[in-house]
């Protein structure tokens, strides 16, 4: 009887843990000003979210989730990967590189390809994100979609999620009209 070795798995974001290890939990509580008592306190109720301030540790990207699903796609297939990725109310968090949120928009508004990139909501210092829990909770409520496993993730910068924007603004769900056909409007017909 042969045995095989299991076939390792293709590096693509659907196989990334839904659950945060501990070297995660520490480097998002690192956020905090008060990283031990909240990392503490998180693990005292590990299927509840919890509110991280932005700036120190991370920034976060906040897009329509069908746009960021389109950006992941990017990312993972023509670029280096995500950092941790969470979902929650019909919108996507990038967490990305410290500078992201003020840099970001900047880009996007000089670039005359971002035009179709939907508004993006950039978090970034003073602002402060829900975070989901630390172990899948409800079915409902924010998810971590790729949750951090590590201490120091690589985290995108504002040139990475500028061209995962453009390139996720070119697809579209329906094809592209056919210029030539005879177009009428039949609105007014009885």
């Amino acid at each position: 009887m042969t045995t095989h070795a299991p076939t390792p798995a293709a590096p693509h974001h659907t196989n990334l843990p839904d659950r945060v290890t501990s070297p995660g939990a520490a480097w998002l509580t690192s956020a905090s000003s008060y990283p031990r008592s909240t990392l503490a306190t998180w693990e005292a109720r590990p299927t509840a979210p919890a509110v991280l301030p932005c700036g120190t540790a991370f920034d976060v990207v906040n897009v329509p989730v069908v746009f960021g699903r389109r950006m992941l796609d990017a990312l993972w297939a023509e670029g280096p990967g995500s950092g941790p990725v969470a979902v929650q109310h019909g919108r996507m968090l990038l967490f990305s590189a410290p500078g992201t949120a003020q840099r970001l928009p900047a880009l996007l508004e000089w670039e005359p390809r971002a035009a179709d990139v939907p508004p993006l909501l950039c978090h970034g210092t003073s602002d402060a994100v829900t975070v989901p829990a630390l172990v899948p909770g409800a079915a409902k409520g924010p998810r971590w979609v790729v949750a951090p496993d590590v201490r120091h993730p690589w985290l995108p910068g504002p040139e990475v999620l500028f061209w995962a924007c453009v390139r996720a603004s070119r697809l579209s769900i329906f094809p592209p009209a056919d210029q030539g056909a005879n177009v009428y409007d039949v609105s007014r017909r009885r």
